[in-house]
């Protein structure tokens, strides 16, 4: 398949379990890893409901579901609800630390191997090495920071971001489970996006995909105003519920 606009190949994935949805199968629009990606066409891309893992460019394309919706939240017009309010307020202890030039560090391992046995043990996560997951997160073609979350001396969390023109793109985030079942670090982690990129005059935050069936995604929509890309358009979305996944 091609991609007018920027005259990318795209190719369709092999079916494989759906990570989103039990017992579903899931297929993948891939860009042409052999194409020299750069941060402004992967802008486009983003708004084109794309996202990235390591240098692999990809967007669901599943023929019967559309569950999966790409989402972006206005920066400037965000309105934390009380419980992001008090989410931030309870944080307020916590030093950030942007890495940009170190890479993937020795003090994050422990941390996410924590994190997703917590979250998403027995899905296979647990048997990735160091360079697995940390190729995961960083792209060659890309500026990507690692944000760093220390309560005194103490790693709590760590967010992959990317550094785009559009806005941030969150990659992923990992925390410790005993310290974010009473701080929320997840949510703090989005939280701490949309005010660096209000700060740096940048319109959006793009948080990954929206699925309404799947509780760990549903606490998307608390970020509002949100976005969803529906049908090609880019449109409101509607606050869903409560969620505590993060």
């Amino acid at each position: 398949m091609m991609l007018a606009e920027t005259n990318l190949n795209l190719y369709i994935t092999s079916t494989h379990p759906c990570p989103y949805l039990a017992q579903e199968q899931a297929v993948n629009l891939l860009v042409d890893p052999g194409y020299q990606m750069s941060p402004t066409l992967y802008a486009r891309l983003l708004d084109s409901g794309f996202r990235r893992s390591g240098n692999d460019v990809y967007r669901p394309h599943c023929q019967y579901c559309q569950a999966c919706v790409a989402t972006r939240i206005t920066a400037a017009a965000f309105a934390p609800n009380r419980s992001q309010q008090r989410n931030w307020q309870h944080n307020s202890d916590l030093t950030v630390r942007v890495n940009r030039s170190e890479g993937f560090k020795p003090a994050y391992d422990d941390l996410y191997r924590r994190y997703v046995g917590y979250r998403h043990k027995g899905g296979g996560m647990e048997e990735d090495s160091t360079e697995t997951f940390a190729s995961f997160l960083l792209g060659d073609w890309c500026t990507t920071m690692l944000v760093e979350f220390y309560l005194a001396e103490t790693l709590l969390a760590v967010a992959a971001v990317d550094e785009l023109s559009t806005g941030l793109s969150s990659v992923y985030t990992f925390f410790d489970p005993e310290a974010s079942q009473k701080r929320g670090l997840g949510t703090y982690a989005v939280l701490w996006q949309i005010a660096f990129a209000n700060a740096q005059g940048l319109p959006y935050v793009y948080p990954g995909y929206w699925i309404e069936a799947s509780p760990k995604m549903r606490y998307k929509t608390q970020f509002q105003p949100m976005e969803g890309l529906i049908n090609g358009q880019w449109q409101t979305l509607p606050k869903i519920c409560r969620s505590s996944g993060s």
